[in-house]
């Protein structure tokens, strides 16, 4: 479990063919100082096993349904990743429940300067757009962000400078992949009320009053 709060902007030190998936080896700097064989590892918003520890290179397996499901595809030597170690029973929580399990690959479409903020527009699957509510939680690339707006084929962010300066977004140009994870709670909700209206056991029309109108 992780938190959306990136530790250190690693980088991509190399990607080793290893049929039918890949060895990813990333420099983690201070990330790594304390890892141990096993450990999870946010990168990017997935969450991955550590295989083997060299300094402050941390390599990570990575299988075919990770390939086919997120961007980690993509990365080469040099790439940026987005780094965070899996939360302790103590810390404090101060993004949201993330599991590193990504839901599905979105697409930047467009950044608004403003200042020295930036506003983010993501498209994204219907499925997804569907979990997500204005001032809901997004993460994005495991970064933990609060949805400005959401409408039937994209979702808005404001990127403030701190988040533009230490993580992977100040670099997305439009047309970038990234990867989505919604909200944990919202996904449980959702899944309890479909199930719910499919048994006939919740009215579509529940939050309406007994009369007609409000209450």
């Amino acid at each position: 479990m992780f938190t959306g709060l990136v530790e250190k902007l690693g980088t991509v030190s190399g990607v080793q063919p290893e049929p039918p998936g890949l060895r990813l080896v990333v420099d983690a700097g201070e990330v790594a100082a304390d890892a141990t064989l096993g450990a999870s590892i946010c990168v990017s918003g997935c969450c991955l096993s550590v295989v083997a520890i060299e300094g402050s290179l941390l390599t990570f397996e990575l299988g075919p349904e990770t390939l086919a499901k997120t961007s980690l595809q993509r990365l080469k030597p040099g790439s940026g990743v987005n780094l965070e170690r899996s939360l302790q029973v103590s810390d404090r929580l101060g993004g949201h429940l993330v599991t590193g399990h990504v839901d599905a690959v979105g697409t930047l479409a467009s950044r608004e300067q403003d200042g020295e903020w930036v506003t983010c527009h993501f498209t994204a699957s219907p499925t997804v757009l569907a979990q997500m509510v204005p001032k809901g939680s997004i993460t994005v690339d495991g970064v933990s962000l609060t949805v400005v707006d959401v409408n039937t084929d994209s979702f808005s962010v404001a990127l403030i400078p701190h988040t533009l300066a230490i993580t992977t977004l100040g670099m997305l140009t439009p047309g970038d992949p990234v990867n989505l994870e919604t909200d944990l709670v919202g996904k449980y909700v959702t899944s309890r009320l479909e199930a719910w209206l499919a048994a006939g056991k919740l009215s579509r029309h529940a939050g309406q009053s007994a009369h007609g109108g409000n209450a």
